[in-house]
């Protein structure tokens, strides 16, 4: 594929509206959301954000599923939240990752979806015991589950488990990746991988998700999961 200045400045347009702006980020955390829902977010009429919206599905930046009665708008692929993530990371005034909203916001600094993974200072101090334990391995452009990782994470729970226990199917980068975290600067795991040990973490109750924010909370049997497993003090 050939890239032209007008493809950069197409998507460029795309994000750089601030109503717009406000929808990509709330769908950074995975879900799915109506126009109504998606409106109150970015501050706008049900019509104007219907109209955003229609726009940024014809730019391939979100697909849109009908449900019943309603239209659920999503991020198109890991690869459009990819570019958002890359975004916030070199913005100058981005409300969810400068220094200054990391210190108003510690919830969102600990603990939050970034797509549909884990990211924030848990996240990558979980990212950083698995690879210094071995159980994930750096290679070039993504990262290897060893033996002996597979063995600890599939312990874990499920869906990590399931997933470990299949062969594996997706590219090496799409399945277990480090991916830069826009307040640490530093790797949190990604990939199917990052996904299925978010869902995971859920689904054992040691992360709870709030209503409509990125932010994840940390319960008490997770605290304790997180010193008996990774030895991080909470």
């Amino acid at each position: 594929m050939v890239h032209t200045s007008g493809s950069l400045v197409s998507v460029g347009a795309l994000v750089g509206d601030q109503a717009r702006a406000s929808m990509l980020l709330q769908l950074m955390d995975g879900r799915a959301y109506t126009a109504m829902e998606l409106a109150r977010v970015a501050g706008v009429t049900p019509q104007t954000a219907s109209a955003h919206l229609r726009r940024l599905v014809e730019g391939d930046l979100l697909v849109a599923v009908a449900q019943g009665r309603h239209r659920y708008h999503r991020l198109a692929s890991s690869e459009v939240a990819d570019m958002l993530e890359s975004i916030l990371r070199v913005a100058d005034h981005t409300p969810s990752c400068t220094a200054a909203a990391s210190r108003s916001l510690p919830a969102l600094r600990e603990a939050r979806s970034c797509y549909r993974h884990l990211a924030g200072v848990h996240a990558v101090a979980i990212a950083d015991r698995l690879l210094q334990a071995g159980h994930l391995q750096p290679r070039e452009g993504h990262w290897q589950v060893s033996a002996e990782g597979a063995g600890f994470l599939g312990g874990l729970g499920q869906p990590l488990r399931d997933l470990l226990q299949q062969a594996v199917m997706a590219k090496p980068a799409r399945y277990c990746r480090g991916c830069l975290d826009c307040t640490e600067r530093r790797p949190h795991l990604a990939g199917l991988v990052g996904e299925a040990m978010l869902e995971t973490f859920v689904e054992n109750d040691w992360l709870r998700r709030i209503d409509g924010r990125r932010e994840l909370r940390l319960t008490p049997p997770g605290r304790e999961a997180l010193w008996r497993l990774f030895s991080l003090a909470t």
